[in-house]
């Protein structure tokens, strides 16, 4: 004889399926449009201050509209930051803007924490968009912390300066970043290219298993094993 609760049991139980169902497809959604406006807010809330007051947004529209009219202007200052690097950009491209570049560069390497932190900077920014040499744009599995054990890791450029002639020489290495979970740290290492692994994954879908702690993989492909 069927109880009186199992309805209400399957009903409660449909609700929570529905529930999570609605989770899954509602979080990622709405995680990804808060971040995004935020970050548009912050760069406006860092932006906007530089520009002068008779020129900012709000008086614009006060002008042109009248003092009553408001309108939601955020993201005015991400156009203003794109538009200010294109021009910036294209001035520093110029045989003009090359030597206005190395005569501020010859003035903050006279500074000397200044001149620390803006190279630091600078050789990052340059290895990392540079249109020449392309980083983390693969992905492997390194044996890291010890032999037997994988990690994934981006790999890096290839060593150079001081460390590519300390390193061993007479076999090829590479530069491999071990990010940590939930990728707030990592640890740049040096490994001989015949114990790395490369894969076929995607920077941003290793950033995703990483950060996921092992429990998001990217799909499924047919790979051979042992590959």
């Amino acid at each position: 004889m069927t109880t009186p609760t199992q309805p209400k049991r399957g009903l409660l139980a449909g609700l929570r399926a529905s529930f999570l169902t609605g989770l899954v497809v509602v979080l990622p959604v709405g995680l990804t449009l808060w971040l995004t406006w935020a970050a548009i807010g912050w760069l406006d809330g860092w932006i906007l201050p530089l520009i002068p007051a008779a020129y900012q947004p709000e008086a614009i529209v006060h002008r042109i509209f009248g003092p009553e009219a408001a309108f939601p202007l955020r993201g005015v200052g991400v156009a203003v930051f794109l538009v200010f690097t294109v021009i910036i950009g294209w001035m520093a491209r110029g045989l003009i803007g090359r030597s206005l570049v190395r005569q501020a560069e010859r003035l903050v390497d006279r500074v000397p924490v200044v001149r620390s932190v803006y190279g630091g900077f600078k050789q990052i920014a340059e290895t990392v968009f540079s249109q020449k040499e392309r980083s983390f744009d693969r992905t492997c599995l390194v044996p890291f912390p010890r032999e037997g054990t994988w990690a994934v890791g981006l790999v890096a450029t290839k060593p150079r300066g001081e460390i590519a002639a300390r390193l061993p020489s007479g076999e090829e290495m590479i530069a491999v970043f071990v990010a940590l979970t939930p990728l707030t740290s990592g640890m740049l290492l040096y490994v001989p290219a015949r114990d790395v692994i490369f894969l076929d994954m995607k920077p941003d879908e290793a950033a995703k298993l990483i950060v996921s702690g092992g429990m998001v993989y990217p799909a499924i492909k047919d790979v051979p094993v042992g590959k």
